[in-house]
């Protein structure tokens, strides 16, 4: 079964440390067309900075305290999750590094006697307004073309 690892980069950096999101698309197979969603990238907050992934979970209340599960669990073997981990953090690692190739060829280079352009405004299309194609009725009430007199 094919998949593809989709990731939706966190441009408002909020919450602290979550880097992206990501979701897994089926190619072939049964779930062909179909998409499992609720994957998170996140940077931890060691030295080494490293990055873990979050699996979709769904969280319920049992007497006023807040718990989760897992909605992707392993079968038997837990090694499964750690190999779909690894699989989410290098796709956005190929990510980021596809992003910031795009972006340093995408930016003109200044040199620093040149003080950047003000972008220019763009017009503005005044509104136009419509004329109704059917008359409309306030009235809830049927008129007598509507009875047939």
């Amino acid at each position: 079964m094919a998949m593809t690892i989709k990731i939706i980069p966190n441009v408002t950096g909020n919450p602290p440390g979550k880097l992206a999101d990501a979701e897994l698309h089926f190619d072939d197979g049964p779930l062909a067309g179909l998409k499992l969603i609720g994957f998170g990238v996140w940077e931890r907050r060691d030295s080494a900075r490293t990055r873990t992934v979050t699996f979709p979970a769904r969280q319920y209340t049992i007497n006023g305290e807040r718990r989760s599960f897992a909605l992707l669990r392993a079968i038997g073997d837990l090694s499964a999750l750690d190999g779909m981990r690894a699989r989410i953090v290098e796709a956005y690692d190929a990510y980021e590094q596809r992003d910031q190739s795009t972006a340093i060829q995408e930016t003109p280079r200044q040199t620093s006697q040149q003080a950047p352009r003000p972008a220019e405004p763009r017009p503005v299309e005044p509104m136009r307004a419509t004329q109704p194609t059917q008359p409309t009725r306030t009235s809830t009430a049927p008129s007598a073309d509507d009875i047939g007199f």
